[in-house]
């Protein structure tokens, strides 16, 4: 039996919620897999987990406004916005239920998407992520490394933080961390960063999660210097269905060391 290629990728601008949202469709089978990128990173950063899933499995990717390839929102917004627009644009695609998996930032919508959607989301990966601003904080040295985009657009300053800012894999691949922030088709702007940043500040899923009835994996490495491994404990205790994965790595380990986490996803999505 010979191995299946992937589908073929479309690429294009959809207007959802009163944004023009730039999204990549991989047309595969089944219940399509949404992917919720990380604060800052447009969704060319996520090409080493899409090489790693099920090439049959369709594949959804955007760039949030004011990154990548995604014009600036005009005012800022929050999570449940973002939900919502991401709920109009998947009607825009034709897509109804999905799974939903969100890395880091990402992770917030995720949830907050699963929360908003519960009939739409069937299942829910949350990766390196935590309960927002009612959280464990990493230590303030690594957090004010996050408070600019500057590691997006300077390679040689993103290879002399990758280790300390994001741990795990991170820590020997530095330029490689560095090579991969250069694959965005832009950087995004800075309004949009602190956009993303405000979002994540007034926010927390802790009210919520216990109303969170889709099985969920939450994915958690021991050394991510950005999200301590308690806040995965937290969560899991908090969400009715979860389950824990632990793994040796840091906070990109997703993308850094994709050939050992996707299989653990894949297996969570058809069991």
């Amino acid at each position: 039996m010979t191995a299946a290629h992937p589908g073929p990728v479309e690429e294009s601008y959809i207007a959802a919620g009163g944004q023009r949202i730039r999204v990549s469709v991989r047309r595969g089978t089944g219940v399509p897999v949404v992917l919720c990128n990380g604060i800052g990173a447009s969704y060319e950063v996520l090409d080493p987990l899409v090489a790693q899933l099920d090439p049959d499995t369709t594949v959804i990717r955007f760039d949030v406004p004011g990154t990548g390839g995604s014009p600036v929102s005009l005012v800022p917004y929050g999570f449940p916005y973002l939900a919502w627009m991401l709920g109009r644009l998947l009607t825009r695609l034709g897509v109804g239920v999905v799974d939903v998996l969100g890395l880091s930032w990402g992770g917030a919508l995720a949830q907050q998407f699963a929360f908003q959607n519960p009939r739409r989301c069937r299942r829910l990966v949350i990766v390196a992520s935590g309960t927002g601003m009612l959280m464990i904080p990493g230590h303030p040295q690594i957090l004010v490394k996050m408070l600019t985009p500057r590691r997006f657009r300077d390679p040689d300053y993103a290879a002399s933080i990758a280790g300390d800012l994001y741990g795990g894999t991170a820590r020997t691949q530095k330029d490689d961390v560095a090579q991969l922030f250069l694959k965005q088709l832009h950087p995004g702007s800075k309004i949009g960063y602190t956009h993303q940043l405000l979002a994540g500040s007034v926010w927390t899923s802790l009210p919520t999660l216990p109303a969170i009835r889709q099985r969920t994996l939450i994915i958690a490495g021991a050394d991510d210097p950005i999200i301590p491994v308690v806040n995965a404990h937290i969560m899991k205790t908090l969400l009715p269905h979860a389950t824990l994965h632990l793994h040796d790595g840091g906070h990109i380990d997703l993308i850094t060391n994709a050939t050992e986490l996707a299989p653990v996803i894949e297996t969570f999505r058809h069991t």
